[in-house]
């Protein structure tokens, strides 16, 4: 027997550019799933909110539990929007919200995304589902990378998924076995460096074509202990902000020049990503297929520079772009099917991609407003 859902899905990343939402169709039937974009947007944020969200991990405590709670409202007011917008009837909403702290590390084990999901329920009026790292941590687990269970399910046929965000991280599928990390900075140094001319991003890499490498910021770049540590693992944006951002501040070189730098030293991290789980997982140098994702995938010079890599690394790699939308939305639609799972009571998040101790079925609900007749 075939059970539907209509399922929106939300997410706010550590690019800033926005709030992505994605309302999907997801049909179960046994352990067969199909589904369906049916709509999206993504809702930039206003630069008050950007700095907001960009600063709240040095704020005091008072700044951050009313951020949690204001975003939370904010949130709900925009899946109001766009229900009205496209004329929907979803039956709940699944909200990454936004991560200020990520420190799953032994001593701390601790994870926190922002937005309120009581108030983002009660705001529009839709069950809802929050809170899909924290379990995993207290699991041990890095409560990250999410999206494996995803790929494996949404997205099957391919060896390596690569998701380029302000962070970029990696899947592979290993005979059914998903494993997954977080490999580098990635649209946060870029669009740090497009801002310094003015522009929200280099699009296409224009300016990154105009560059050179420079060794000296590439060797800077690379030299941290994250790429030294094994997988599984994960990065935050606080990482970003106060280990990587910093190296291009005290850098006195072109935006050209950094830009280029900067596509560069991703493009040699997810190589050296890939390099690793062939390694380490014992797999034979063949003809694989990935699936690139995220706003990264959409700048054709940095994915040339990737493609490069593999070339010069001699890893037979076809790299395959989905529609637009998906690889805009796919991490929306993750969060709506991590929410579908949830309500049915499967696991959604995989200990072979963030190293818990077991699978768990993770997120915390919220009726929202209940109707009355």
């Amino acid at each position: 027997m075939t059970k539907t859902y209509h399922a929106i899905g939300l997410m706010s990343g550590s690019s800033l550019d926005g709030l992505d939402i994605a309302f999907c169709r997801f049909d179960l039937d046994g352990e067969k799933f199909s589904w369906e974009l049916l709509a999206h947007d993504c809702v930039p944020f206003d630069p008050r909110w950007t700095m907001r969200l960009k600063k709240l991990y040095s704020q005091d405590a008072l700044t951050f539990a009313k951020t949690h709670t204001f975003f939370g409202h904010y949130m709900g007011e925009l899946v109001s929007d766009f229900v009205r917008k496209h004329g929907l009837d979803p039956d709940f909403v699944a909200s990454h919200g936004h991560t200020v702290f990520h420190e799953p590390e032994p001593e701390t084990r601790m994870t926190f995304q922002i937005g309120d999901g009581a108030a983002l329920a009660v705001a529009c009026g839709l069950p809802t589902i929050t809170n899909f790292r924290q379990h995993d941590v207290r699991l041990g687990g890095e409560g990250a990378p999410l999206a494996p269970i995803a790929d494996k399910y949404l997205f099957p046929g391919y060896d390596f998924y690569l998701n380029i965000g302000g962070i970029a991280n990696l899947s592979a599928n290993i005979d059914g076995r998903m494993i997954a990390f977080d490999v580098c900075a990635a649209n946060t140094l870029l669009n740090f460096v497009a801002a310094q001319i003015g522009l929200d991003y280099d699009r296409d890499g224009r300016l990154a074509s105009n560059g050179e490498v420079r060794e000296f910021l590439l060797n800077d770049l690379n030299n941290d202990y994250h790429y030294r540590n094994p997988y599984p693992k994960s990065l935050s944006n606080k990482w970003v902000q106060s280990r990587m951002v910093p190296i291009l501040i005290r850098t006195r070189l072109s935006p050209e020049d950094k830009a280029r730098t900067v596509c560069e030293h991703i493009s040699l991290q997810i190589g050296n990503a890939v390099s690793a789980i062939l390694e380490r997982e014992g797999l034979e140098k063949r003809p694989f297929r990935m699936l690139a994702t995220g706003g990264g995938a959409l700048n054709r010079f940095l994915m040339d520079n990737i493609q490069e890599v593999f070339d010069h690394e001699r890893i037979e790699m076809d790299v395959v772009l989905p529609p637009a939308s998906i690889v805009k939305f796919k991490e929306a639609i993750l969060m709506a099917f991590m929410g579908v799972l949830r309500l049915e009571n499967r696991q959604n998040v995989l200990r072979s991609a963030t190293g818990a101790s077991q699978d768990s079925i993770s997120g915390a609900f919220y009726q929202g407003t209940i109707k009355t007749i």
